[in-house]
């Protein structure tokens, strides 16, 4: 049995303010998309790639994959839907029949260690149906109620406030990441029960182990990684270079990187 990694690399990343695709954004002189696929790659526990790329684009994207010698596993490329949970579920739909493990990557998380996307797939292998790999969360949450209307004119700046409903554990709070991993049979059930979600961005799941919640399927948590950060804003993008000149992460053979 094998296990298939579907990466998704179909937004269009107009918070970082670029003219092409988040995904293809270069980092040391790489596209985000090609940092992820060498660190999938280089864990020595995936055997094959789905790339879900911009509607129109696979073939660009196919090419900047083909042409680097270290995403050493097997890539093939599918045009993305309208939403995350779209662009996966057809990547989960070109899954081959002997791939009984499904991890789901995000490209904007790059520079994932390859001992992270190990430590997802033996959860999965050792019986844990559906793993999300989770940092503990270091500030102090707030819920919150819809905002109120902002103050008349004399009485303080025009903004709008919320009023604060609770405060949570932070000792049971996870900030959770990617790659999640999971029995292929139920990814497959938890996409096709939610997929009437999947055509608006305020009704698709943010991720996949949400659909599985929705199941009422159990999901556990594995230690997360400080590299697995997600590129979102030009702030990110300076982080992400300092990971990518990090000798130890960009190593992509099997057992040497952290």
């Amino acid at each position: 049995m094998t296990t298939l990694a579907i990466l998704t690399a179909a937004g269009s990343g107009t918070r970082l303010g670029r003219d092409v695709p988040k995904a293809l954004v270069e980092v040391d002189g790489l596209p985000l998309v090609v940092h992820a696929a060498r660190r999938l790659a280089g864990s020595g526990v995936v055997d094959a790639l789905v790339v879900t790329s911009p509607p129109g684009m696979a073939g660009l994207v196919a090419g900047v994959l083909a042409d680097d010698p270290l995403v050493g596993v097997p890539v093939r490329v599918v045009d993305g839907g309208a939403t995350r949970q779209a662009s996966v579920a057809a990547a989960l739909a070109v899954a081959g029949p002997d791939d009984d493990v499904v991890l789901v990557h995000d490209a904007a998380r790059p520079f994932a260690p390859a001992a992270l996307v190990r430590r997802v797939v033996a959860a999965v292998r050792a019986g844990h149906r559906a793993v999300v790999p989770g940092v503990p969360v270091v500030d102090t949450i707030k819920s919150v109620s819809a905002a109120l209307p902002a103050p008349a004119a004399g009485h303080g700046p025009a903004s709008a406030v919320e009023t604060v409903t609770g405060t949570p554990e932070r000792a049971v709070l996870r900030a959770v990441q990617t790659p999640q991993g999971f029995d292929r049979a139920l990814l497959a059930r938890a996409h096709a029960e939610g997929a009437a979600r999947a055509g608006a961005d305020h009704l698709a799941a943010t991720d996949d182990a949400g659909l599985v919640e929705a199941l009422g399927e159990p999901v556990v948590v594995v230690p997360g990684d400080e590299a697995a950060l997600k590129i979102t804003t030009e702030r990110d993008m300076h982080l992400a270079a300092l990971y990518a000149g990090d000798a130890h992460h960009a190593a992509v053979a099997p057992g040497g990187e952290r």
